[in-house]
């Protein structure tokens, strides 16, 4: 009898101790979980140091790149979405994957880096030029390219700026589209080349959000790529006008 009793009290014990290990798995989880999330999102906001470098319009209308390619040779542009937290350093990689999960400074982010498509010429002389940035929850990244399905959002942010080497151009969003990462239309840049007219035509005709600026097959577009969270493939892509 006493030594079924130990038995049970032992089970008893085993049982209390497994349970209290879990409890402190699951709340060491839980606090990791947490940490987790707000560091990523942290990162995908630049720091004051980062912001310090965006280029600025001197008095004679030059822009200075020193500092930015200096921070990393890869670096091609800054662009801003007026009125949006889209306002980052552009970079483009060997590949469209080297900055995934690699920030600005060439260190490992989940948030990664806003940047152009490796088959884009890097001064920008391509008719179409193709951009990604990383959906943000909390807005960094190209989190706000969401924002632009809704009508309202879409006719109250019309503009933006793109600062490339000793000169900023201005942007004019003309359309947003919720469309496929596969889409060859949108994500193959380098048959622009004589077909922007169709190019154009499609994205009028597959629009979801769409603004008559008067584009011109002579016109240079700009597009920023974000992921859908609620579909795997699921895209959306904000168009704008690359004035001269």
């Amino acid at each position: 009898m006493n030594i079924a009793v130990r038995a049970a009290r032992l089970g008893d014990r085993m049982i209390t101790i497994l349970a209290a290990i879990l409890m402190i798995l699951l709340m060491s989880y839980g606090g990791f979980s947490l940490w987790y999330t707000y560091m990523t999102m942290q990162e995908g906001f630049l720091n004051n140091d980062l912001m310090s470098l965006k280029p600025v319009v001197s008095e004679d209308g030059s822009l200075s790149f020193e500092e930015l390619l200096a921070l990393n040779k890869d670096t091609r542009a800054w662009i801003t979405l007026d009125g949006t937290n889209i306002d980052y350093p552009m970079v483009q990689g060997k590949d469209d994957m080297e900055y995934v999960n690699k920030d600005v400074e060439g260190n490992f982010s989940l948030s990664g880096s806003i940047f152009m498509s490796y088959h884009n010429a890097p001064d920008f002389s391509d008719p179409y030029i193709l951009t990604y940035g990383h959906h943000m929850d909390n807005g960094g990244m190209y989190g706000d390219v969401m924002e632009f399905i809704d009508n309202s959002y879409f006719e109250e942010h019309k503009t933006g700026t793109l600062y490339l080497p000793g000169k900023a151009r201005q942007l004019e969003i003309f359309a947003c589209i919720e469309g496929d990462a596969y889409d060859p239309y949108i994500y193959n840049v380098m048959d622009k080349q004589g077909n922007m007219q169709e190019f154009l035509d499609y994205i009028k005709n597959n629009a979801q959000q769409y603004r008559d600026i008067g584009m011109k097959d002579t016109d240079q577009v700009i597009s920023l790529s974000t992921c859908v969270s609620a579909s795997t493939n699921g895209r959306m892509i904000v168009f704008a006008r690359i004035n001269p």
